[in-house]
């Protein structure tokens, strides 16, 4: 599974969905959606701008993690 760090990265940093959201140009709405989770899709002009913004990698805010088994 695709394990989405976005929430962390920003906490850790102090950023809210809307300073994210003014800063990058993204809207607010698929700032919001990566913040939460809840996005199915991430276009990659958006992870660009995300990036710079933080200054970090691709690797940092999207990780793939082994799911756990299901019993």
């Amino acid at each position: 599974m695709v394990k989405n760090n976005l929430k962390i990265i920003m906490d850790s940093r102090h950023i809210g969905i809307r300073e994210m959201a003014r800063s990058t140009g993204l809207a607010i709405n698929t700032v919001s959606g990566l913040y939460h989770d809840t996005s199915k899709r991430v276009d990659l002009e958006t992870l660009d701008k995300l990036c710079t913004f933080l200054g970090v990698a691709v690797g940092e805010i999207l990780e793939h993690v082994e799911e756990p088994p299901q019993e």
